[in-house]
């Protein structure tokens, strides 16, 4: 029996479908020799002639394959850019801080902690009393200056009774004072007086003074009175305990700070925002926070009026309901992600699984009306949903393919089809990503 002499294998660059046509070609041809062989040797020589023919011409066939190629293309929607209202954001990172900070400090000098009575994270109320001094130094001192005044008040009463007596006998005398005549004792010249003028004066100096006295000691018993309410450290003001340095039987100094409050437990998200976008930012503008995975709604407060000369950035405060603080849980040096909601713009967009990024630019592949593929770069904006806005780089009648733009590469041919009302979005998908059956 004359055996078939063995046929080269299709070349490697042949497509995949150009690849199962010749084995199916080649499978026929097995069947028919098979066939033949039954029915005698001249049958096989026939039909071995007949396979050499075939083979021989196998490369005139695939060079007319290209031509079939409308049968084999990929089956795709088409979609063109359409007009939607899209919200303008401006975004911007930044931490989240404590609207306002008050420093409690000690105002005693030298005297040592008695008991601290709150911790960090505490809620306070406006003059609640956050720790003790030892107070036992100023009370003593404080009742020896009480005992001083007492001392300074007898003293100015006993000025006041001397001089009131001085008046009471000027009066008495009309003015006129005892003195020694040749003849005797006798009242002077109306005028003279019954005390001389320096005596008169000595007796309403020493009132003067033991007056100035008692003020002095009063002063002083106010200052220490003052300095016995230190002895508490009182909050200045509604908030929350942020840190503490307090440590019982430390003597602080005056001026030390032992407590940190945030000031009626207000948050606030501090952004950094380039200069140029500065003029686009109003006060009253509502901010949309992300942290970590909680979002939060705030309100733009105000605006830095300097920018940092080196990074030229500045400053946006966001004011963060308490509301919104509590339901979220977060936390003073957190970091957050914002968006500012500037208002809307009409916008040319596409659905989002029509652009692709490839060789790190966006590109989409537009159909030419001949059914050829073509990739063009774009040049993409905002994202909202599904859709991504195209601000350069494609007419707006341009026909592009709708999904599945993956598995599509510049010059291929493909088959557009209607998408049906009602189809969604991913059932398209799914069916553009489908090849037509040869």
């Amino acid at each position: 029996m004359k055996q078939l002499a063995p046929q080269p294998s299709p070349p490697h660059s042949l497509t995949l479908a150009h690849s199962v046509r010749h084995a199916v070609v080649w499978a026929a041809c097995g069947m028919a020799l098979l066939a033949l062989q039954a029915c005698g040797p001249d049958k096989l020589a026939e039909a071995a002639a007949e396979s050499s023919s075939t083979a021989a011409s196998s490369p005139t066939a695939s060079a007319a394959a290209p031509a079939q190629e409308g049968s084999q293309a990929l089956t795709v929607t088409t979609v063109q850019t359409s007009a939607v209202s899209l919200p303008i954001r401006l975004s911007a990172n930044g931490d989240i801080a404590a609207w306002q900070e008050a420093s409690v400090g000690s105002q005693s000098n030298g005297l040592p902690l008695k008991e601290v009575l709150v911790n960090v994270g505490d809620v306070v109320k406006r003059g609640q009393v956050l720790a003790r001094f030892n107070a036992e130094t100023v009370q003593a001192e404080l009742a020896q200056m009480q005992a001083t005044l007492a001392e300074a008040e007898a003293a100015h009463g006993e000025a006041a009774a001397n001089v009131a007596r001085v008046r009471a006998l000027e009066a008495a005398t009309q003015g006129r004072r005892l003195v020694m005549t040749g003849e005797g004792v006798g009242l002077s010249e109306p005028g003279a007086g019954a005390l001389s003028a320096q005596q008169v004066d000595q007796y309403l100096t020493a009132e003067r003074t033991a007056k100035a006295r008692v003020m002095a000691q009063r002063a002083a018993l106010q200052s220490q009175q003052l300095r016995l309410s230190h002895t508490q450290l009182v909050a200045p003001d509604d908030g929350i305990i942020s840190a503490r340095q307090a440590t019982v039987g430390a003597v602080m100094p005056a001026g030390q700070e032992l407590f940190r409050l945030i000031r009626q437990g207000r948050l606030e998200w501090r952004a950094e925002v380039n200069a140029q976008e500065l003029a686009r930012l109003q006060p009253g503008a509502p901010v949309l926070l992300q942290v970590d995975t909680q979002t939060l709604s705030g309100v733009l407060r105000q605006v830095a009026p300097t920018a940092d000369p080196l990074t030229r950035n500045a400053l946006v405060y966001v004011d963060l309901p308490a509301a919104e603080v509590s339901r979220s849980g977060v936390r003073a040096g957190m970091f957050a992600r914002g968006e500012f909601n500037l208002g809307e713009s009409q916008a040319m967009t596409l659905p989002q699984t029509a652009v692709m990024l490839r060789d790190g630019f966006s590109t989409v592949m537009r159909v030419d009306p001949q059914g050829k593929v073509s990739q063009v770069k774009v040049e993409v904006g905002r994202r909202v949903g599904e859709r991504i806005e195209i601000l350069a780089g494609l007419p707006a009648d341009a026909a592009v393919v709708a999904s599945g733009v993956g598995f599509l590469t510049d010059g291929d041919r493909v088959r557009v089809v209607t998408q049906q009302a009602g189809t969604s979005p991913a059932l398209a998908s799914a069916a553009s990503a489908t090849p037509t059956p040869p």
